[in-house]
């Protein structure tokens, strides 16, 4: 399970950041496209992050603390990859 969390945490960071580009191109182009083709795929990702988070905290016995700063990573750009090296190497 820790692998497949390992994987959604690089998806999940890699697609908030295409993300955010794609919101980008939608204002400053006048292009929603990118962001209908990756808004979902995001949210689906961003989910799954959350959902195993929560499953291995509980799991592996985390603090508050370790959880709450692994789950607060989802909402920053490249966060879960910073804590895929801190916590998962």
């Amino acid at each position: 399970m820790v692998t497949l969390f390992r994987v959604i945490s690089y998806l999940e960071g890699v697609s908030y950041v295409l993300l955010l580009f794609a919101t980008a191109i939608k204002y400053f182009l006048n292009n929603e496209y990118w962001v209908q083709v990756l808004g979902m795929p995001h949210g689906i990702l961003f989910l799954i992050y959350v959902f195993i988070a929560i499953f291995l905290g509980f799991r592996f016995n985390w603090e508050g603390k370790k959880l709450t700063i692994i789950l607060f990573a989802s909402v920053i750009p490249l966060g879960t990859i910073y804590v895929d090296f801190k916590y998962f190497n």
